[in-house]
């Protein structure tokens, strides 16, 4: 007799408490293998994939696509053992058996999110669960009323859906599922979809208006403000409400900074990116001015200064603004930093970021001249002290040893706390970044 299982969403870490259901990776029926991812869900801080503890065939889940679900609510349950697994191959089941009784810490988070999803089907084993046993929440091994699964889908024609439910939503209202375009993952149809769907089919015909009369909009588009938005909306409200920030600007002659930058590419070897130069230009500052490499804590009403540098910086993506942090960047030369930087904008391009990759910043340098645009007054990254902006470095007319010129000129900015520092220390900071810009032999004295 196998032994059911009961896998719950687990803790994600960084005080998460739920998580979106965005796609299942397996279907009821399935034979899945320990540590093998079986859904990806969306948190405030990332996309992430679920790997089961356990090894066994797939008898029931929980949630369609679109569902938030709090930290310890039932994911799926497994039927754990030889016995509810196909005969062939015996391998495989050889494999449940002799590891799928014992349960395994997942694995994966934190570590290497860059991997491909694995996806491993086969048909359904009917006979072993047409009536699994469910543990009930809170009471382990306690058996409860037998609960119908989620029968695997049989799609008729590339019609990309998979949950039963959205099947019979869409069946129930009259609602063509070949004439929806989905907006899941890779056009998959949601259920969001089928009830646009339904509202746009029950809606009233609009009433005959004059040709001259100017259309009007009955109402205004609603998007959830959850996920990375929501995050990102509480975090900038947060800042506004308990710091109070002030901004200082400067512009600067990045002209020798770019000529650096072409002379060290020139030798060969890894490419210094422009956003790894600033970065090392402020983790040199930050060493002169360490009042803005803290936080305060309100509660002890103290200000407290960090002795790393976790540098943060901005970077869109399809799924909006996040900010990933380079660990230690006080210790990490240009190359070091290029390198970093490309890899953590590939995984949060990618969506696979961890929630450890978005955490944890002391300082954060944001490169807002990528969208064209010269200047701005940065929101500090709660619970940070400061935020420096860089614009665009574009050919301007300059003073250059009392003759006018074009130069390469950039308009630096910092937004800082007020209670960590004032003026003076604010100015010092930007003056000695501009002053590395304008002549890297400054930052190469420094050292």
């Amino acid at each position: 007799m196998p032994q059911v299982m009961e896998f719950k969403l687990p803790d994600l870490g960084e005080g998460l408490t739920e998580a979106e259901i965005v796609r299942w990776l397996v279907a009821v029926g399935d034979v899945v293998a320990i540590d093998q991812p079986v859904v990806e869900v969306e948190t405030a801080k990332a996309m992430v994939e679920v790997p089961c503890p356990y090894g066994g065939v797939v008898t029931a889940r929980f949630g369609e696509e679109g569902t938030e679900l709090p930290v310890g609510a039932p994911l799926i349950t497994v039927a754990v053992g030889a016995a509810s697994l196909p005969q062939a191959p015996a391998a495989q089941a050889a494999e449940a058996e002799g590891a799928g009784n014992v349960p395994r810490p997942l694995i994966g988070y934190g570590e290497d999110h860059s991997r491909p999803a694995r996806r491993r089907r086969v048909r359904p084993v009917t006979a072993a669960v047409s009536a699994p046993v469910v543990v009930a929440p809170g009471a382990p091994g306690a058996p409860v009323a037998p609960a119908v699964p989620v029968a695997p889908a049989v799609v008729a024609g590339p019609v990309p859906v998979i949950s039963p439910l959205v099947r019979k939503l869409a069946k129930d209202g009259g609602v063509d599922l070949r004439a929806l375009t989905g907006s899941g993952p890779e056009g998959l149809i949601l259920r969001a979809d089928v009830e646009a769907a339904l509202a746009a089919l029950r809606a009233p015909e609009p009433a005959p208006v004059a040709a001259a009369a100017p259309a009007v909009a009955a109402r205004g588009e609603r998007i959830p403000l959850k996920g990375v938005r929501g995050a990102v909306a509480e975090k900038l409200s947060r800042s506004r409400r308990e710091i109070p920030d002030a901004t200082c600007w400067v512009d600067a002659d990045a002209t020798e900074l770019m000529a650096a930058r072409a002379a060290m590419n020139a030798v060969g070897g890894p490419k210094i990116s422009v956003l790894a130069l600033l970065a090392r230009i402020c983790t040199a500052a930050l060493a002169r001015y360490p009042e803005l490499n803290s936080t305060v804590d309100l509660a002890a009403k103290e200000i407290v200064r960090l002795p790393s540098v976790h540098l943060g910086f901005a970077a869109q993506t399809e799924r909006g603004l996040v900010v990933p942090v380079v660990r230690d960047a006080q210790h990490r030369n240009p190359e070091s930093l290029s390198a970093e930087f490309a890899r953590l904008t590939e995984l949060a391009r990618a969506g696979k970021l961890a929630p450890a990759d978005l955490t944890g910043g002391t300082f954060t340098l944001n490169n807002y001249g990528v969208f064209g645009v010269d200047g701005s007054t940065p929101i500090i990254n709660h619970p940070e002290a400061a935020m420096l902006g860089v614009g665009r470095i574009i050919d301007k007319p300059w003073v250059h040893e009392g003759q006018l010129a074009v130069r390469k000129v950039v308009q630096l900015s910092l937004t800082f706390d007020h209670r960590v520092c004032d003026g003076g220390t604010a100015g010092g900071f930007l003056r000695y970044v501009a002053d590395c810009v304008e002549s890297p032999a400054v930052l190469l004295r420094s050292l």
